[in-house]
C-alpha cells in the first residue's frame, strides 16, 4: 500500500488512542458468529447502519457507548479509494477503540472493489460490500442496489473480493430492484457459496427506496434459506419494533439506520426495553443530577440528546477534530422533533467558530 494511502487512514497523534495499520490479532469468530436458531428473547447484536454524512468516526464511537454492538463506516466509493481520493480515505479513519473496524465500500467495477478491499485489509477486521444503497448518484453507475438487477455481476464481484483478501467479507442488500420478483434469497444462497460470511437484508426494494413498509416476511425467508447469519434491516426504531422484527424473522441481529440518526441512544433504549441491560446503566441517566423519573418525557429527551451531543463533541475533539459540516448535520438531527428545534438554524448562522457552535447547541439542549 502506498504511503499516501496509509496517511488517509491514520490520524497521527490522536489522544484517544493510537491509530495503527497493524492488523489487530483477533479471533474472527468473535465478530461473526454462527447462525442462531429461533429467537427466544436472548440478546442479539445491534448494528449501526452505514450512512453517508452520519456515521463518521466520532458518531460510530458514540453509538458504541450508547449500546451498538457493531458500527460500520459511511459507504465509500471503491474507485475513489483506489485513486487515492483524500475525501474518501477520510471516511476510513478509525482508532483502536473501534473494535471491530468495518469499512463499507460500493462500486460498479469489480477490479476496483477487490483492490479497495485489499488496500483496507491491514486496518479492517471485516470488509462490508454495499448492494443496498438506492441513491440515484450510486445506482446510475450500476452500483449499490442497482446490482440487484445484475445478479451475476454482483456474485462475481463478491467472489473477486473474497479471493483478494484474507479477512471476512460481508454484504448488505435489498429485496431486489422492484422490477419483477424479489431475488435477494437466490443471491444470498449464491453468496454463501462464494465465501461471504454474513448477510444483511433491508426489507425494501430499490424502487421503494424508503417508502412503504419493510417486508419482514421475505427477510424471514432469506434467514431460512441459508446457513449464514442474516441481519434484518428496516423499520426498527424502538424496543417494540425490535422485538416484533426478531419474533418475525429470527434474524441473527438487527441493523438500525434512520432510527439512529440523531438518536444514538436508540440502541440502549432497545436493550433496556428487551431486558438486555439495566436502565440505571444508561450514561445520560447516571450522569443526571437528580431524579430522572421526575422529569417530563420532553425533559428526558432534551437531557438524553444533550448528553449524546456533548459526548459526540468530546469524541470528535479526541479523534478527527471538529468538522463544522458534520457538526451542523448532526445538530439538526440531534434536535429534530424537539420543541423550538428551528432555533438551531439561527444558532448555525450566528456562531463564528466551531467551539462556539458546539457550546451553543449544548446550551439549547439544556433549556428544558
Amino acid at each position: 500500500m502506498k504511503i499516501g494511502l496509509l496517511n488517509k487512514i491514520l490520524k497521527i497523534g490522536n489522544p484517544l488512542s493510537d491509530y495503527s495499520l497493524t492488523r489487530r490479532v483477533t479471533n474472527m469468530s468473535e465478530f461473526i458468529s454462527q447462525k442462531p436458531g429461533q429467537w427466544d428473547g436472548e440478546p442479539r447484536p445491534l448494528f449501526l447502519a452505514p450512512m453517508s454524512g452520519v456515521t463518521d468516526l466520532p458518531y460510530r464511537l458514540l453509538a458504541k457507548e450508547c449500546g451498538a454492538d457493531f458500527t460500520i463506516t459511511e459507504f465509500t466509493n471503491s474507485t475513489a479509494l483506489t485513486r487515492d481520493a483524500a475525501m474518501s480515505w477520510r471516511k476510513m479513519e478509525t482508532c483502536e477503540d473501534e473494535n471491530p473496524f468495518i469499512p463499507q465500500i460500493f462500486g460498479g467495477v469489480s477490479a476496483d472493489m477487490a483492490l479497495a478491499a485489499e488496500l483496507l485489509e491491514d486496518s479492517a477486521d471485516i470488509i462490508d460490500l454495499n448492494f443496498g444503497c438506492p441513491a440515484p448518484k450510486i445506482t446510475k453507475i450500476c452500483a449499490g442496489a442497482a446490482l440487484m438487477g445484475e445478479p451475476k455481476n454482483l456474485i462475481s464481484m463478491c467472489e473477486d473480493v473474497v479471493d483478494r483478501v484474507s479477512i471476512p467479507v460481508t454484504a448488505k442488500m435489498r429485496l431486489g430492484t422492484g422490477q419483477g420478483d424479489f431475488n435477494a434469497k437466490e443471491i444470498c444462497q449464491e453468496l454463501e457459496g462464494v465465501g461471504i460470511q454474513r448477510l444483511c437484508v433491508h426489507g425494501r426494494t430499490l424502487k421503494q427506496r424508503y417508502s412503504g413498509v419493510a417486508d419482514w416476511d421475505y427477510i424471514s425467508e432469506v434467514v431460512d434459506s441459508v446457513e449464514l447469519p442474516v441481519i434484518a434491516n428496516g423499520d426498527v426504531v424502538d424496543s417494540k419494533s425490535a422485538e416484533d422484527c426478531l419474533n418475525h424473522t429470527h434474524a441473527a441481529g438487527l441493523m438500525i439506520g434512520r432510527g439512529a440518526i440523531g438518536r444514538p441512544s436508540v440502541f440502549a433504549e432497545i436493550k433496556v426495553g428487551l431486558g438486555w441491560m439495566e436502565r440505571e446503566d444508561l450514561p445520560w441517566i447516571s450522569a443526571h443530577d437528580g431524579d430522572w423519573d421526575s422529569l417530563s418525557y420532553v425533559a428526558q429527551q432534551f437531557a438524553t440528546r444533550r448528553w449524546c451531543w456533548n459526548r459526540y463533541i468530546e469524541l470528535a475533539r479526541e479523534t478527527t477534530g471538529l468538522n463544522i459540516k458534520s457538526m451542523r448535520g448532526h445538530a439538526v438531527s440531534f434536535t429534530k422533533g424537539l420543541p423550538s428545534a428551528k432555533k438551531i438554524r439561527s444558532i448555525m448562522h450566528g456562531k463564528q467558530t466551531r467551539e462556539e457552535f458546539a457550546e451553543a447547541t449544548s446550551e439549547f439542549l439544556a433549556t428544558n
